[in-house]
C-alpha cells in the first residue's frame, strides 16, 4: 500500500457513475489534515490514520492535492505549425477565411501526409508529455487530419503507439472534420467507413464537425445513423462558427458529448440533458473574436458542463490550467466548478469512468499543486502549479 502523507487540502468533486450538473458543479469534498491511501493503483480510503514503515511513501511537501485532468477534446495527433495564421487573423481573416483559401486544417492535412508514422508520433508524444506535466493524465484523441484511408490509418497508428507509452490512458475518437478538396464527397466516405469498420475494435467514438464550412447538418445525420449502426458512441463538434442547426441532432442521436457551443440558442438547452457540452475556451481565445460559449446560463440552467483544451495547430496548448483560468476569467465559472468540469465530468465526457474523483475504487490519477489551496487555480495563472504527479499510484517522472 502507498500512502500519499503530510496534505494541505485535499480537494474533489464526488464520484459517481454519473455527471454533476448545475449547482452540483460547484460543491467539491474537501479535506484537511488527511492522508490518501492508494492500494493496486487505485483510491483505497481518505483518513487520518497516519502510516509506520511498512508502507511506501509520497509526501505531498504541504501541498494541494486534486484527481488529475482530464482532457476530453484533443487533436493532440498531428504534424507541422501554423504560427503564420496568427499574422493572418491580426489582418482580420476570420477562420473561415482562413480555412477556405487552404489554410487551417487543409494545411495541417498537407503536412501530416508528408510525414511517416515515426516523424508524427515523435512530435505528437512531445505533447502528451506536456499534458501530463500540466496535471492531464487521460484524454480523448481524435484522428481528422488525414482525410484519406492511409492517413486517417496513420493517425490512428500513432494514437495506438502513444497508448502503448503508458503515460497517459486514451480514448480514441475517429473525427470526420472537413469534407477533403482533393476528392469526390461519397467517395471520400467510403474509404472513411472502410477504415471504421476495419478498426472497429480500437475506436471508441465517431466525431462530425457540424459547421458552416465543414459537414452539412443532412450529412452528419446520415454519418451518425451509419456509424450508430455500427455501435460506436457519438459526439459533435456543434454550432462553433455559426448557428446552422448542428445542436438539434441531439433530439434524435443520444450524444455523449456536444462541443464547442459558442453559437448555442437558448431554447436548444432542453435537447442537452443527455449529453456533456465540451467547451473549449482556448479556442475563443484563439479564433480571436471575443466570443465565449455562456457556462454560466448552461450551469445555472442545470446542464453537466466539461472543459478541454482542444489541443490543435490552431489552439496549441497542453495546458488545463490555463483553460480553467480562461473558463474563470472569460466564462464566469466559480474555481469549484472549473474543476469538476475538468476532472470529474470531463473523465465521463471523454468516456471514462472511474476517473476524475478522489473516490474509494478510482484511479488513483493524482496531481499535487504548489499552493496552499484549491482556490488558486485560476488566481495563479500562466505557470505550471503541479509539483508532483501519481499515475495508478505510483510518482510519474518526466
Amino acid at each position: 500500500m502507498i500512502v500519499i502523507e503530510n496534505i494541505s487540502q485535499i480537494a474533489t468533486p464526488e464520484g459517481r457513475s454519473g455527471p454533476l450538473f448545475g449547482r452540483e458543479m460547484g460543491k467539491l469534498r474537501i479535506y484537511s489534515g488527511k492522508n490518501i491511501w492508494i492500494e493496486n493503483g487505485k483510491i483505497a480510503r481518505i483518513t487520518s490514520e497516519r502510516p509506520d514503515g511498512r508502507y511506501e511513501r509520497i509526501d505531498a511537501e504541504n501541498g494541494t492535492v486534486l484527481p488529475a485532468f482530464v482532457d476530453p477534446h484533443t487533436h493532440t495527433v498531428f504534424s507541422g505549425y501554423r504560427d503564420f495564421e496568427l499574422q493572418l487573423k491580426l489582418d482580420g481573416k476570420s477562420y473561415s477565411q482562413i480555412l477556405s483559401s487552404g489554410g487551417g486544417i487543409y494545411h495541417t492535412v498537407k503536412m501530416v501526409r508528408k510525414s511517416s508514422r515515426k516523424e508524427i508520433f515523435e512530435e505528437s508524444f512531445k505533447r502528451i508529455e506536456n499534458m501530463a506535466k500540466h496535471g492531464t493524465l487521460s484524454a480523448e484523441i481524435k484522428t481528422g487530419y488525414g482525410l484519406d484511408y492511409e492517413n486517417e490509418r496513420k493517425i490512428l497508428d500513432v494514437i495506438e503507439d502513444i497508448s502503448e507509452k503508458k503515460i497517459m490512458d486514451i480514448k480514441k475518437t475517429f473525427l470526420f472534420h472537413v469534407i477533403p478538396q482533393d476528392v469526390e464527397y461519397e467517395t471520400f466516405l467510403s474509404s472513411m467507413f472502410r477504415l471504421l469498420m476495419e478498426r472497429k475494435q480500437k475506436i471508441d467514438f465517431v466525431d462530425v464537425f457540424c459547421d458552416e464550412g465543414a459537414f452539412s447538418v443532412d450529412q452528419t445525420r446520415n454519418i451518425f445513423s451509419r456509424a450508430m449502426e455500427m455501435g460506436f458512441g457519438l459526439k459533435i463538434h456543434a454550432d462553433e462558427i455559426k448557428y446552422i442547426g448542428c445542436s438539434l441532432l441531439a433530439r434524435e442521436f443520444p450524444l455523449h458529448s456536444i462541443d464547442h457551443l459558442l453559437n448555442l440558442p437558448y431554447e436548444n438547452y432542453r435537447y442537452l440533458k443527455n449529453s456533456i457540452p465540451v467547451l473549449l475556451p482556448g479556442t475563443s481565445m484563439t479564433l480571436m473574436e471575443n466570443r465565449y460559449a455562456d457556462a454560466r446560463k448552461m450551469i445555472d440552467s442545470g446542464l453537466a458542463v466539461s472543459l478541454a483544451t482542444d489541443l490543435n495547430p490552431n489552439c496549441y496548448t497542453e495546458n488545463m490550467q490555463e483553460i480553467i483560468s480562461l473558463a474563470i476569467y472569460n466564462m464566469k465559472m466559480k474555481v469549484e466548478e472549473a474543476i469538476t468540469a475538468s476532472t470529474h465530468n470531463a473523465a465521463l465526457a471523454a468516456g471514462f469512468s472511474k476517473k476524475g474523483s478522489l473516490e474509494e475504487g478510482y484511479d488513483a490519477d493524482i496531481i499535487i499543486l504548489d499552493v496552499p489551496s484549491y482556490t488558486h487555480l485560476g488566481y495563479h495563472f500562466g505557470i505550471n502549479l503541479v509539483r508532483k504527479i501519481i499515475k495508478n499510484g505510483k510518482e510519474l517522472k518526466i
